[in-house]
């Protein structure tokens, strides 16, 4: 496992047992491993979950041939016709059917996905297809007509459960890395990112990167290190130049959460008639953030679009 630099890729569980998911999960998936044999499936659930990890645990665990591919960096006809269409038409050297894992695939576009439709019914007998999407109304009813759907958002209970889990999983790896910390924060450090088992391994990788080795409640100021409250102060006097840097400097941070505080604070910095229209402006680039370019200028549009409507609280 060392070879992979990234512990979400080092420690990346092998068999749905090693999987940080609720038992109807598990039950479910090894199930399917024990009829020897996997349906077309759609993989539904938030970021970093687990999604992409269950479906390779199964594969490998069954010995299948599979390919992976990023539907976000290589959805387009192209690659459809070209990689998916090469590898399903052609035998597996191992028993059984091939598989195509087609990663993040609510973001194929409306011409594309008819043509996946094609594919999964053409190919049927020698390939089958599992899908992971964070959204599951972008995904074409037709399409999904040919998948079971397997929804790994959690309940409150299970969530407290798998908290527990990662916990120890967490604790083991650091363990394994040689990482001093204090429990306390990585308790806290779950709780920000829950359910995202992949970006609480990467930031806890980050910061024991950043601290020398060791993970306290002194590491955590650096998960946060931007604040709007500055920000605020330059969009009220509408200072563009001070805004634009602000987006240059905080880019590399995750957006999702910038947008989320405007969110949390909008009583705090602006007048009640104003926040419904932040609201839809939040969800507006939220939606772009995921599929943009080039982020720094979707966060800087995001910001002036707001310094533009704003009514702030007197």
């Amino acid at each position: 496992m060392r070879q992979h630099f990234e512990w979400s890729e080092r420690y990346r569980p092998s068999t749905i047992d090693e999987c940080v998911l609720p038992d109807r999960l598990k039950n479910t998936f090894n199930n399917f491993i024990a009829q020897g044999e996997i349906p077309n499936l759609l993989l539904l659930g938030p970021h970093g979950i687990g999604k992409t990890t269950t479906a390779k645990a199964m594969l490998e665990s069954l010995k299948k041939n599979y390919l992976t591919i990023p539907a976000s960096l290589k959805g387009d006809m192209d690659t459809l016709r070209n990689e998916i269409m090469g590898f399903a038409s052609t035998v597996s050297f191992l028993p059984g059917r091939k598989y195509v894992i087609l990663d993040e695939a609510d973001f194929l576009g409306w011409k594309t996905q008819p043509a996946l439709r094609n594919f999964m019914q053409d190919f049927s007998k020698n390939c089958g297809f599992i899908l992971t999407a964070n959204y599951k109304n972008k995904i074409m009813p037709e399409l999904r007509s040919r998948c079971a759907e397997v929804d790994f958002t959690l309940t409150k209970k299970e969530g407290v459960g798998l908290a527990k889990q990662f916990l120890d999983r967490l604790t083991n790896i650091l363990d394994q890395e040689k990482v001093t910390y204090d429990k306390k924060a990585l308790v806290e450090i779950i709780i920000k990112y829950f359910p995202d088992w992949r970006r609480i391994l990467n930031e806890s990788q980050y910061l024991a990167a950043q601290c020398q080795g060791k993970i306290d409640s002194t590491s955590l100021v650096i998960l946060k290190n931007w604040n709007i409250e500055s920000l605020i102060k330059d969009m009220k006097t509408r200072n563009f130049p001070a805004i634009r840097k602000w987006a240059s400097g905080n880019v590399s941070n995750d957006a999702q959460a910038i947008f989320r505080e405007f969110y949390d604070q909008s009583s705090t910095y602006f007048d009640e008639s104003f926040i419904p229209s932040l609201v839809l402006i939040v969800n507006k680039y939220q939606e772009l953030s995921l599929r943009v370019i080039d982020p720094e200028i979707n966060l800087a549009s995001f910001l002036v679009e707001v310094m533009i409507d704003a009514v702030w609280k007197q």
